[in-house]
């Protein structure tokens, strides 16, 4: 008994090679643009921070001083610190490419990565699955 057959083989190549397609578009497209992080409080614009590599700060949000967030030296942005119950903002890890967010929903907090010069025809709308690491 064959494990594969021919066309298994074709699917699987086929399958593989679309998926390193779609990931070399959306690195290519997002990465190596400078980006700032827009920081929402209830929908709302409450702050804009460029990530520019090589500044590290902590931002508390005015707002509400239980959720702090942390740029780091390598240009990302992160929550470091919140009182929700379930900490999921905290581990969402670090966000440095465009498209990419996270939220602290029960404090109502979101944080959006965009281009700093604006979206282009083109961009992804969202990156999702990026290593936040």
């Amino acid at each position: 008994m064959k494990l594969f057959r021919k066309t298994d083989i074709l699917i699987i190549t086929v399958i593989i090679v679309a998926a390193a397609a779609i990931w070399y578009f959306y690195s290519s497209a997002v990465s190596g643009r400078p980006v700032r992080a827009e920081i929402y409080y209830w929908s709302d614009l409450v702050g804009t921070v460029e990530l520019v590599p090589g500044q590290e700060r902590t931002i508390p949000v005015p707002q509400d001083e239980n959720v702090v967030l942390q740029v780091d030296a390598d240009g990302s942005i992160r929550f470091i610190q919140s009182d929700c119950p379930d900490k999921i903002c905290v581990r969402t890890g670090r966000l440095y490419l465009a498209g990419q967010s996270a939220a602290c929903l029960p404090n109502g907090i979101i944080v959006k990565i965009v281009p700093a010069d604006g979206w282009r025809a083109g961009d992804p709308d969202i990156v999702i699955g990026s290593s936040g690491e």
